[in-house]
């Protein structure tokens, strides 16, 4: 299946926790000042690739622990990144995901848009909330502002609300 990315870490120790391989999708409706990635915003930028081929590229690594799809907005590419993170979470990958969109409001998408739910529903970790540059930290793991939060999505779905993660 085809999907739009600005590109790839193939071991990154910064987008979650042990060593992962990192998908920047492309395209984000967000534009928070001071995005870190602002060349991600563009829906006609980046480059169309294959599932498969991203797929193949991160497997070629035994030692990678998780895939971090980042961007851009994952969840603007929903149906791509399920069937893709599927295969991931098959193989034993841990799953996580940054999102410009609340748990929360991510939740309410769900509940009209399929392929939000279920990419959701195969998430580990959930990093939400747009970047804030009036509460950027330097100090803070894996987020750049404190209004981000890291959420444990299996507890949170089960819970029916945000279970944050401890520090």
């Amino acid at each position: 299946m085809e999907i739009r990315i600005a590109g790839t870490v193939e071991e990154s120790i910064v987008d979650g926790p042990g060593l992962r391989f990192t998908i920047f999708v492309q395209g984000c409706p967000h534009r928070c000042e001071g995005c870190h990635n602002p060349e991600t915003h563009d829906f006609a930028g980046g480059r169309l690739t294959d599932t498969d081929a991203l797929y193949d590229q991160c497997m070629e690594n035994p030692l990678t622990d998780g895939v971090t799809f980042s961007g851009g907005e994952p969840f603007c590419q929903p149906q791509p990144l399920f069937e893709l993170g599927s295969r991931f979470k098959a193989a034993g990958k841990h799953l996580m995901c940054y999102s410009g969109w609340t748990f929360e409001e991510l939740l309410k998408k769900s509940e009209t848009e399929e392929y939000t739910g279920k990419l959701l529903g195969i998430l580990d970790i959930l990093v939400d909330g747009r970047f804030d540059i009036s509460k950027r930290s330097l100090s803070l793991q894996f987020r750049g502002s404190s209004n981000q939060r890291l959420i444990d999505v299996p507890a949170s779905l089960e819970a029916g609300r945000a279970v944050v993660l401890p520090e």
